[in-house]
């Protein structure tokens, strides 16, 4: 048995040169319109369900610039600014990367139930 002929029996052979007859041609082309009507009335839909619904705004970056603010962790924070600013500006050690960006668990342990609890 030829891989062709397996497939064939599960599956409606059709040929390209084969006469069809025109009720089953009016079937086909009404089904195809019906279906291209309904693909075009889903994608107004979905169009307009986009414009409306507009995504809120992050609130993580705003609760993570308060909490660097906040006293317990403004040391780190002003440290690995000065940091950064070092080494941007090539005044720092050959491979120096501010290794204290590790330090800014700081902030996120701050900012982490502040978070959570605004997206309840």
């Amino acid at each position: 048995m030829s891989l062709s002929s397996f497939f064939s029996s599960f599956l409606n052979v059709v040929h390209a040169d084969a006469d069809v007859p025109a009720e089953q041609e009016e079937k086909v082309e009404s089904a195809t319109t019906h279906e291209e009507e309904t693909a075009a009335e889903a994608e107004v839909e979905e169009a307009a369900a986009e414009e409306e619904a507009e995504e809120p705004e992050d609130p993580h970056p705003i609760i993570r610039e308060e909490c660097k603010n906040v006293a317990k962790c403004a040391p780190l924070t002003r440290h690995f600014e000065h940091c950064q600013e070092k080494v941007s500006s090539g005044q720092g050690h050959k491979g120096e990367d501010c290794v204290e960006e590790l330090m800014m668990h700081c902030v996120d342990t701050c900012a982490a139930p502040k978070l959570f609890a605004k997206l309840k």
